[in-house]
C-alpha cells in the first residue's frame, strides 16, 4: 500500500509541476504519458447527504414510509468523497430530472495529497 501511496504522490507532484523536465532523457511528454496512464482508472464518487445513528431495534422497526432524521440541517452543504477521501462540498441540484451536486467548495490540492498518506 505504501508503494501505491508513493506512486500517487509522485503522479500528483508531476501533474502539478510547471513544465519541469526531470532529466534530458525524460521530456515533458513523458510526464503527460505517465498522467495519461491513470486517467482511465475508475473511482468511486460518493455524495453524503447526512448520517444517523440508531439502535438495532429502531432499524428493525423501519418500514415503507419511515423517516430517518439525518445529522445535517436542510440547506447545509453535502460532502463529496472520492474513494472515501473528502474532496469537495456542494449543494443538491436537479439536472434532467436526476439529482446532482453543484460543487461550492473544493478542498485544496495540499489537503487532498495529505489524505493520500
Amino acid at each position: 500500500m505504501a508503494d501505491n501511496d508513493s506512486l500517487a504522490e509522485k503522479l500528483v507532484q508531476d501533474a502539478q509541476s510547471p513544465d519541469v523536465q526531470s532529466t534530458q532523457s525524460a521530456p515533458q511528454d513523458v510526464h503527460a504519458k505517465n498522467l495519461q496512464l491513470i486517467l482511465d482508472i475508475p473511482l468511486r464518487v460518493t455524495v453524503e447527504l447526512g448520517r444517523a445513528k440508531m439502535a438495532v431495534s429502531e432499524l428493525l422497526n423501519l418500514g415503507q414510509g419511515s423517516v430517518v432524521e439525518l445529522s445535517k440541517l436542510a440547506g447545509e452543504p453535502m460532502e463529496v468523497f472520492v474513494n472515501d477521501k473528502l474532496i469537495a462540498r456542494g449543494e443538491a441540484v436537479v439536472v434532467n430530472e436526476k439529482f446532482g451536486v453543484r460543487l461550492t467548495d473544493i478542498i485544496s490540492k495540499k489537503e487532498r495529497v495529505e489524505q493520500l498518506k
